[in-house]
């Protein structure tokens, strides 16, 4: 974290201390500020007077509203459990038109004379009814996709409509590609489609040209480029040298001298980058056009038919809501996006006197991340033993009388001095336990003291604005452990891989004080199946701040999940697909367009290769032999068998009571 950061972190953190001290009763407005939500989720999520999110799907000033609570509760009368993936695919609808808006806006600002037609990146999310609806929603802006394989083009093949007449979307062929890839592509030239096949590689040139002549179809032909331009952030290293996909400057001048050669310069067309995902800075995609094109001016004055420009991906989400130059965030809009590349290939192709190029970006993340919500239910927490200490009645070892007058004299003016004490109180004991001088008896004291006197002293600093630097960790120390019905590894695994921050908060209770400090712990037999990081205005934090559980269920939400998160996902302890819903708005209400059901146990076992006819008789003959040696009673191995039988057709995670 920067100076900066830190300050302005510090200094939110002092004010909501501030008011906190200062409040008597908790209202929606402060949940908005802890969690942040009109940051992250405008126009689409906000906190209605009942205490839930509302999610408005086609944004807050049009359409209808959803309780996303009472939702919730709607879908489990609907025999559909919880974790849930809800979709809400007009908000794939708007996010698609706020794009394009915002570079037609740029488009008419700068008098540009070319168009936009943009491509969704197919590996962002694979999944079906997904895709469907956004070639569905993108017809009307000649909206393409972009396959990064061969199942990747097969699938973008079978559901982009072929091109008429009047609407021509664009095919953008990415990633390793071999003689049938190249085939398949430029045979979809005879169905209507207009595949642009990008050399990742200088080998696959060849198998361009030659498959071309063998099948007598003129390709048409784009280059990606390792541009100097360095990204930064996670996928920093996606551009420079050492780049995994992409040609350098004199591979691309071979690619023109063979294409010169052969008589097909006329065939490249598009000059492609990509300087990675996520890029939380203006400044870097600046730097990014820019060089790219004075490589497009240069192309096309060697002789190329140069007609597209395509710059990749990029396109960052405002996961913390700081509009900061922060991994999680942004410090730039939409429309700063759009005119920046707008202006500088207007700038460089009017310099040269070169016609400007037909814009593409793959804007996966920034289209499909916020139709996604995560829910998933809170099934127990583990909190700190915090029972009050009382006096011996009997003389103690002297480490645990010190203990308690160490207890007994924390007071707001010595917190540090006796916080220290404790952790050396503490460690003392536990050393004396293991040499034989303390018993269990005494050890347990010593432990129940150490947590009280944390106890204590968080309580004095939980509104501190001034907290020295060795107590910053206390909140975490003193953090409840919250469990819930959940598999990190397969519902948020760049939660867990590359520590990628999502927005989270209860869906309801939000008119009450969360005053519970928490992490959060999946399902998972693995340690790092957890939690531990949140968002926080310009940087992160390691407690989420929930509520109390009662005897009633209690809602988490993981917002911004659309991209990435359900194709990446694995099965670590065979915790498989969540259930999913399909939410489409209708002018009164809403519909649930489509229901794919999660995994069942049965599934997830068919996967790793066991078949649950040949499980259930393995079981059923392992009865018969307990049976026939009295070790089981007739009762309960039916009972088993009854429990085993229905096991394997039920969801993989937990079911409340």
């Amino acid at each position: 974290m920067s100076i900066n950061q830190k300050f302005v972190s510090e200094t939110n953190s002092k004010s909501l201390a501030i008011k906190q001290q200062t409040k008597t009763s908790w209202t929606i407005e402060d949940s908005e500020q802890l969690y942040g939500i009109e940051g992250w989720g405008e126009p689409y999520f906000s906190i209605n007077a009942a205490g839930n999110i509302t999610v408005s799907p086609q944004g807050a000033s049009r359409g209808i509203s959803l309780d996303l609570y009472e939702l919730v509760e709607s879908l489990k009368k609907r025999n559909i459990g919880l974790p849930l993936l809800i979709r809400f695919s007009d908000i794939l609808a708007d996010r698609m038109e706020r794009l394009c808006a915002c570079m037609n806006r740029a488009i008419a600002r700068y008098n540009y004379n070319g168009k936009y037609q943009g491509v969704f990146p197919v590996k962002c999310n694979q999944n079906r009814h997904l895709l469907e609806d956004l070639v569905r929603y993108g017809q009307p802006y000649q909206f393409g996709l972009e396959a990064g394989s061969k199942p990747e083009l097969m699938i973008a093949l079978a559901i982009l409509e072929p091109n008429t007449d009047s609407s021509e979307t664009l095919l953008i062929c990415n990633g390793y590609k071999d003689r049938e890839y190249i085939e398949t592509a430029l045979l979809a030239t005879r169905l209507g489609h207009k595949p642009i096949i990008v050399i990742e590689q200088i080998t696959e040139l060849y198998t361009i040209l030659q498959v071309s002549q063998e099948l007598d179809i003129k390709p048409i032909i784009g280059v990606r480029a390792k541009l100097n331009s360095k990204g930064m952030g996670r996928w920093g290293n996606s551009t420079g040298d050492r780049a995994k996909f992409g040609l350098t400057i004199p591979q691309i001048l071979q690619v023109v001298t063979e294409l010169e050669t052969s008589q097909m310069l006329e065939s490249l067309q598009l000059l492609h980058f990509h300087i990675g995902s996520q890029i939380s800075s203006i400044a870097v995609i600046k730097d990014a056009i820019r060089e790219a094109s004075q490589i497009y001016v240069q192309l096309a004055q060697m002789g190329a038919k140069m007609g597209y420009l395509d710059v990749g991906g990029g396109l960052a989400v405002d996961y913390d809501g700081s509009k900061s130059n922060f991994q999680a965030s942004k410090n730039y809009n939409m429309q700063n996006y759009a005119n920046d590349i707008v202006a500088q290939i207007k700038d460089a192709c009017g310099r040269s006197k070169i016609a400007v190029p037909t814009l593409i970006s793959e804007s996966g993340r920034a289209i499909a991340s916020h139709q996604s919500v995560l829910i998933f239910d809170v099934l127990g927490t583990n909190q700190v033993s915090l029972t009050t200490p009382q006096p011996s009645e009997t003389e103690e070892h002297l480490v645990l009388s010190n203990f308690w007058e160490t207890y007994q004299s924390i007071k707001a003016g010595n917190i540090q001095e006796t916080y220290n004490d404790a952790i050396q109180f503490k460690e003392e004991a536990q050393s004396l336990f293991n040499l034989g001088y303390l018993t269990l008896i005494e050890r347990s004291r010593a432990e129940e003291l150490y947590w009280a006197c944390l106890h204590k002293i968080a309580q004095i600093t939980r509104n501190q604005a001034d907290i020295p630097d060795e107590l910053q960790d206390l909140a975490k120390i003193m953090a409840s452990i919250y469990y819930i019905n959940l598999s990190v590894f397969q519902s948020a695994p760049d939660s867990w891989a590359i520590d990628q921050l999502f927005p989270i908060m209860p869906i309801h209770r939000l008119h009450e004080q969360p005053t519970a400090r928490a992490i959060l712990a999946d399902l998972t037999c693995d340690s790092d199946g957890k939690i531990d990081r949140f968002i926080n205005r310009k940087d992160s934090k390691d407690i989420l701040e929930l509520h109390p559980l009662t005897n009633q269920p209690y809602y988490l939400g993981m917002f911004l999940v659309g991209a990435y998160q359900e194709i990446m996902g694995n099965l670590h302890n065979l915790f498989g697909d969540t259930n999913v819903v399909h939410i489409q708005m209708t002018p009164k209400s809403y519909q649930i367009k489509y229901v794919v059901k999660g995994d069942t146990i049965k599934d997830v076992l068919g996967y790793v290769q066991y078949k649950a006819g040949d499980l259930l008789e393995i079981m059923r003959c392992r009865t018969e032999t307990a049976l026939e040696e009295n070790r089981i009673t007739l009762e309960e191995a039916q009972k088993l068998l009854q429990n085993y039988e229905s096991s394997l057709d039920s969801y993989t995670y937990l079911v409340g009571n």
